[in-house]
Order: structure tokens, then C-alpha cells, then sequence
């Protein structure tokens, strides 16, 4: 007779496992292990119509067989927390994978932390410089606030990701973590040897759950990363910078385990949890108490379709969504930020000081007369505008051209040295801009430059 903590498997159907329990049933979240082999892991996730419990398998299902018997952990998963993770790369149970020895830390947290009440929310309306101007300039980042990256495949969404978690590492001494998501490992091994090679890589935390990884897995990553960011946040009274690539692959997880447990699909074939999925993990980075999280996350778009219910259920969540393009990318403008797309909540006279607004609002004017512009010198030439229109289209290139910037994280592939720019200076370059006192300046000139100041000073303006 099997013991109260003892369950048998009844049905396995890829990452769903259905366990019966004779009597005692777990609770949600809680882990299971078979009697003979503790190195499996599965989660409890629900309970399905003929009184089973259905689990989600963090092994291979190759271990798994109908009949054999698994007991009950008594507890969530639970990961390490303290400052000794910081250099190190974890899986989604806390685990070493970086060859630098065991993480020799007492304090452990569950990773299905609670939200922070609304009375302990802090609400901090401080400008975070991020050294990139298109970003600083257009879309700024808020202290404490939340921030997407959005864009197809291979439009530079985790390169600037990077280069964000260096600046505020490098120029604002702050901690950083990450979590990889879904992504691919050769994407996660560059970015480890660059943060390594900057000397970035001991104030940053990474957490990962690669593609190939199960996808409960994938699943449970990020949940794991915003434990660490809550430790850092409550008892260390630390600003932390949270990471996310790819938002999107976290919603694509839940939704291969929604089909495997035969759940009815919402909006787009999502599962039909996806609203509260998504709450559940974004709730839970905020700002509290003493200190701060900033999150960024890059989200893929598929099909470069930003009406996919995936991506709009994401959007709600970010003060600033920076929008990237394939065309400009494919222009050789990087990065490849689509200013008139990317929007920014951030965007007023009273946050951001009277000059950067009324350099804003002359800057997006031009901008957003450009694209038509565009059309026409494309078809019939620049001679055929009107005067007014002729200098507006000629200060717009400027100003796209000035918006690009050599990365810090790049340097190795551009071999140009990477530049920080501090948001005051672009103001001050964008408000002669607009004022017209660089139409003589060669537009080509100003490609991946730092300041105006200094093409002067090095008399690159010359024709």
C-alpha cells in the first residue's frame, strides 16, 4: 500500500506528466521526485477532470514511465540568494553552470515570490541615463520603470540589451540581472565573453533557460531571475537593472505546455492564461521599499507583426517601448531604433526640463515629416520638394544620422571604440539642429559620431 506522500504516474504526454495521488494531494507549485531517481524533478501545475494532478517535467521524459512512483518534496522550488551570485550563471534551479566551483550560499528564497503590496510601491520619477542617445533623447528611462525593446530577428535587440547592462554597470556602478530566455546559447556565450572581456561580468547575475531547454524550463527561468532581483531590491537596499531576452519566448513556453494539457486557446491560439501569466511575472518587478528595479526586456515579434496578441498583451506593462526596424537596420543605421514608432510616457515637460521637450518636440516634427519626404526624393528627386521642405528634409537626416552610435559590447565586430553620451550634451546637439545651424554640415558626416562638439573639434565637419 502506498504511503500518504507517495503518488503513481498514469499518463505522460511530452513536459505534461498526470500523477494520482491514492490520498493526500500536493499543493500547486509543490515538487515531486521518483522514489528512484531523485535527480527527476517535476512541479505540480493542476489537476485534471478524472481527479489526477497534472505536473510539469523539468527532465527528460525519458526517465519517466506509467506506474513508477514518486513522492512528494514538501516544498517549491527554491534557488540561492546573496551577493555570491553575482558573476556567476545559474540554471533555473540556482545550479552552477559556469565552471567556477558550487555556490556556497545558506539563504535560499522560493521562486514564486508575492508582488509587493501597493503601500510598499515606490514611486520614483528620476530620468535613468543610459549613455545611448536615440534612447536618452526620444524614449528615456525611468528609474524603477519598465522598458521593451521590440523587433524581429536580427534587428539588434539583444545588443542593445548589452550595452545597456554595461553602461549602468560601468557608468552608474549599479547590479544587473539577467535572464535568458528561450534564447540561443550562442548568443548567451558571446555576451558572457564580452561582459567578461569589459570586466562587467562580476556585478551581473545570469540565469538561464536556452532554447533547447524543456519547456517548463523555459517557462520558470524568469521567475527565477526576479527572486534574485527581489533579494537585491528587500536586503541589500539595492537599485537593480533586470534583464529579460526574450519576454516572448517566456508567453511561446507557457503556451506549448497550455497545448499539452488540452487547454481551449484564446486570442492568436495563446494559451488562454496569458494575460494572468504575463501579470504574475511583471507584478513582482517593481520598485519598493529602499531601492529600485528597472526591467528591460527585449521581446521578439513574429512575423514583424506588432498586432500578434502575444507581443500587444506585453506593450501595457512598458513606460517606454523602443520600436526597431528592419529597414533601417538594413540601411546600416544602428542602433536601428524607429523613432516616429517608439513611444514614450515619460515624455514631459515637467520630467524631462524645458529645453530637452522643446528640443523633443522640433526633433520628432522633423522626423515625422521625413518618411514622406523620403517618398518623394526617392521617386523624383530633393530638387523637387518645396524650399521648407528641402531644409526639413536635409536637418531630418541629420538628426537620424546624428542618432547613431558605436556600442561598448560591439567593439570587437565594428572596431570602432564605443561611446557613452550623456543625455545633456544631445540635447544641447539637437536643439542647434533644429535651430539650423549645421545645414551646411555634410549629413554623412555625422554617422557615428559622439558629440557636435567634437566633429568640430576635429574639423571632420569639413566637406
Amino acid at each position: 500500500m502506498a504511503e500518504p506522500s507517495e503518488g503513481i504516474i498514469t499518463g505522460i504526454l511530452g513536459d505534461v506528466v498526470e500523477v494520482m495521488f491514492p490520498r493526500d494531494k500536493p499543493g500547486r507549485h509543490e515538487l515531486l521526485t521518483l522514489t528512484e531517481d531523485n535527480s527527476v524533478k517535476l512541479e505540480v501545475y493542476g489537476s485534471s477532470p478524472n481527479d489526477r494532478i497534472n505536473c510539469l517535467s523539468y527532465t527528460d521524459p525519458s526517465k519517466l514511465y506509467r506506474g513508477a512512483k514518486v513522492i512528494r518534496q514538501f516544498e517549491t522550488i527554491s534557488v540561492p540568494v546573496g551577493p555570491g551570485l553575482l558573476g556567476r550563471i545559474v540554471d533555473v534551479f540556482g545550479q552552477p553552470h559556469d565552471g567556477k566551483g558550487a555556490i556556497k550560499l545558506t539563504k535560499r528564497r522560493s521562486i514564486y515570490g508575492t508582488p509587493p503590496n501597493f503601500q510598499s510601491i515606490k514611486v520614483d520619477r528620476e530620468i535613468l541615463e543610459t549613455g545611448i542617445k536615440v534612447i536618452d533623447f526620444f524614449t528615456p528611462f525611468l528609474k524603477g520603470g519598465k522598458i521593451g525593446l521590440l523587433g524581429g530577428a536580427g534587428v539588434g535587440k539583444t545588443v542593445i540589451l548589452s550595452e545597456f547592462m554595461h553602461n549602468i554597470t560601468v557608468f552608474h556602478k549599479g547590479i544587473s540581472i539577467f535572464a535568458g530566455i528561450g534564447e540561443r546559447i550562442r548568443e548567451a556565450q558571446e555576451m558572457i565573453e564580452s561582459l567578461t572581456e569589459m570586466n562587467v561580468l562580476p556585478n551581473v547575475s545570469l540565469v538561464f533557460g536556452q532554447m533547447n531547454e524543456r519547456p517548463a524550463v523555459r517557462f520558470r527561468t524568469g521567475y527565477t531571475a526576479a527572486t534574485l532581483a527581489e533579494y537585491f531590491r528587500d536586503e541589500e537596499d539595492k537599485d537593480v537593472l533586470f534583464f529579460v531576452d526574450n519576454a516572448y519566448r517566456f508567453i511561446q513556453a507557457g503556451n506549448e505546455l497550455s497545448i499539452l494539457m488540452n487547454m481551449i486557446p484564446s486570442e492568436d491560439g495563446y494559451q488562454p492564461t496569458l494575460s494572468s501569466d504575463i501579470g504574475i511575472f511583471q507584478e513582482r518587478l517593481v520598485s519598493a521599499g529602499n531601492a529600485a528595479i528597472t526591467s528591460v526586456m527585449a521581446i521578439y515579434v513574429p512575423a514583424d507583426d506588432f498586432s500578434d496578441a502575444g507581443v500587444q498583451s506585453l506593450m501595457p506593462y512598458f513606460d517606454s517601448q523602443v520600436i526597431l526596424s528592419r529597414d533601417i537596420a538594413e540601411e546600416g543605421r544602428m542602433p536601428a531604433v524607429d523613432i516616429n514608432a517608439s513611444t514614450s510616457g515619460l515624455l514631459t515637460q515637467s520630467l524631462i526640463g524645458d529645453r530637452h521637450y522643446q528640443a523633443y518636440l522640433e526633433a520628432i516634427r522633423i522626423v515625422s515629416r521625413y518618411d514622406y519626404l523620403d517618398r518623394i526624393v526617392s521617386i523624383a528627386g530633393e530638387h523637387e520638394l518645396s524650399p521648407e521642405d528641402r531644409v526639413l528634409y536635409r536637418r531630418a537626416k541629420i538628426i537620424l544620422n546624428y542618432m547613431t552610435q558605436d556600442f561598448f559590447m560591439v567593439e570587437n565586430q565594428t572596431g570602432r571604440k564605443g561611446i557613452y553620451v550623456k543625455r545633456a550634451d544631445v540635447v544641447e546637439d539637437i536643439m542647434d539642429i533644429v535651430s539650423g545651424k549645421i545645414d551646411d554640415w555634410p549629413y554623412d558626416k555625422l554617422l557615428y559620431i559622439s558629440t557636435l562638439a567634437e566633429v568640430a573639434k576635429s574639423g571632420a565637419r569639413a566637406k
